[in-house]
């Protein structure tokens, strides 16, 4: 289907945000909004935002990908992931005034773009959002990236033959050997996460909550290749608020071999639009 890419300028909060819509000739009843992770900006790493809006757009779905306040070609100042609500919420007006024929709205996020998307259903219930898409979701905190780099970064080192080579010949670094030690014991303290944001709970809880209450479809896409995605993976089997609900009914996961965290190979990025235009074509078309 031929497609139009146009600027879209729009209020928030005061502040110009700039974006791009890839605007179809028919546009269907969903669209796109691609929430970019930070520091990015709408393009995205090796311009991925770029062909995932073009490919939606050529297969009828309106899609917008905008600037955070303070990032790329936006005014105003820098927000964190965890105060980008405004922001999204003028996105999907924004979206809706350019194509009108625009009722539901699906949240596209890769890291802290997932979490973002997450903590705005739970901050707005916003009924508007009918669908989330969420890539290599950002759950991090001291005790889950040291108890990932424990289990997939210190343990395969242990395995290692050239590992005890240079342990017992004196060429390990005393540096390395205390940040191994300093790991395990932050990965075992069973510290709770601290609140971020100005919020009474941290943010990985109301990211948990959110994803209890939404009842809409939602895609998780996850890499294998990624630490992001195993720090993802842990936390959510070994936390009790997040326990089972990535296998709730209305949960489609997909994991891509030797994906890196950005899906930065042709191969991979095409697998992603594939798969999105797959999970768009099953739920979000009338």
């Amino acid at each position: 289907m031929n497609y139009t890419e146009e600027t879209a300028l729009f209020a928030c909060a005061g502040d110009t945000l700039l974006g791009i819509l890839a605007k179809p000739e028919t546009p269907a009843d969903t669209g796109v909004i691609v929430i970019v992770g930070g520091p990015q900006y709408r393009a995205g790493s090796h311009r991925q935002f770029v062909l995932l809006a073009r490919a939606l757009a050529a297969a009828g779905t309106p899609v917008l990908r905008f600037d955070y306040r303070g990032m790329g070609d936006s005014a105003g100042e820098l927000h964190t992931f965890e105060n980008v609500n405004e922001d999204i919420a003028c996105a999907i007006s924004a979206l809706q005034v350019a194509a009108p024929s625009v009722q539901n709205v699906v949240l596209w996020g890769l890291c802290d773009a997932a979490s973002a998307a997450l903590l705005y259903c739970h901050a707005t219930q916003d009924a508007r959002v009918k669908g989330l898409c969420l890539l290599n979701p950002w759950v991090r905190s001291e005790a889950s990236l040291a108890k990932t780099q424990v289990k997939h970064y210190y343990t395969q080192r242990l395995r290692q033959k050239e590992f005890w080579i240079k342990l017992f010949s004196g060429k390990v670094a005393a540096s390395a050997a205390s940040g191994l030690a300093r790991n395990i014991k932050t990965a075992f303290a069973n510290a709770a996460a601290k609140p971020t944001g100005g919020d009474s709970q941290p943010y990985q809880t109301r990211m948990a909550q959110a994803w209890m209450q939404f009842k809409g479809p939602m895609l998780l896409v996850l890499s294998s290749n990624d630490y992001t995605a195993k720090e993802f993976t842990e936390y959510v089997t070994s936390n009790h608020a997040w326990q089972n609900i990535t296998e709730a009914a209305n949960v489609q996961r997909r994991d891509i071999a030797q994906a890196d965290h950005t899906f930065s190979s042709a191969r991979d990025r095409a697998t992603v639009e594939a798969l999105t235009l797959d999970w768009l074509n099953a739920h979000h078309r009338s």
